[in-house]
């Protein structure tokens, strides 16, 4: 039986965030599995990047397929670099180049170790969220683009599909708050999961990017 673990942050696991009675990412991909597949959540809420091996020693032994959305917390730990006061613009660049050259050597080594696991892998980009200041909005999208940048280079260097979130929750409505997923959100990454897992061909070790199915099934 085929069996999805997803690995990572709120991304997934997103029940604090959706509104009572709605369901999180887990049950809804669970929904849009085949009836034969099998879905667990190791991913936890707040996790960055270098938590994910401890999220593996839990790994089933049955797992068949692992989904990994990370780096969001590592961005917002570090996205004051961008509203603090520098010199000139030079300055500025070299500590945003200082802070994603730290953040690819810990992706870089995450990845290794998942990948040492010999199961097929696709990695998730980080979206822009969805926040109230217009002006942070604007700068918290162009500061993820770095982070983004080292996660789409490291998947291509090692033939890993990609699930591009920038290009899955797109409106408001896909937020439960500025940084996490809603009902809604969370129905659109389970139903690209689902698209994914059960379609891409794992053993050409291609990349492809993935966004929401034109249909949203």
């Amino acid at each position: 039986m085929p069996h999805v673990v997803l690995l990572g942050d709120s991304i997934f696991d997103n029940q604090s965030y959706v509104e009572p009675g709605e369901p999180d990412v887990i049950r809804q991909l669970r929904a849009r599995l085949p009836t034969d597949w099998e879905a667990t959540l190791l991913a936890v809420d707040g996790s960055v990047t270098n938590d994910i091996r401890f999220q593996l020693a839990h790994l089933p032994t049955d797992a068949t397929h692992l989904v990994v959305s990370v780096g969001g917390n590592d961005a917002l730990g570090q996205l004051d670099v961008l509203t603090s006061r520098a010199s000139s613009v030079a300055e500025a660049l070299a500590r945003l180049a200082a802070i994603q050259d730290q953040f690819e050597l810990t992706y870089r080594r995450m990845l290794d170790t998942v990948l040492a696991r010999r199961l097929p892998t696709a990695v998730c980009t980080i979206y822009n969220g969805n926040f109230p200041d217009t002006a942070y909005q604007r700068i918290a999208t162009f500061g993820v683009t770095s982070w983004d940048d080292t996660i789409l280079r490291c998947a291509i260097e090692r033939g890993l599909p990609v699930i591009e979130l920038r290009l899955i929750c797109t409106d408001a409505a896909d937020y439960a708050n500025p940084i996490e997923p809603s009902a809604r959100g969370g129905d659109k990454i389970a139903a690209t999961i689902a698209a994914l897992v059960t379609t891409h061909n794992f053993a050409q070790g291609r990349t492809a990017i993935y966004r929401q199915p034109a249909d949203g099934a």
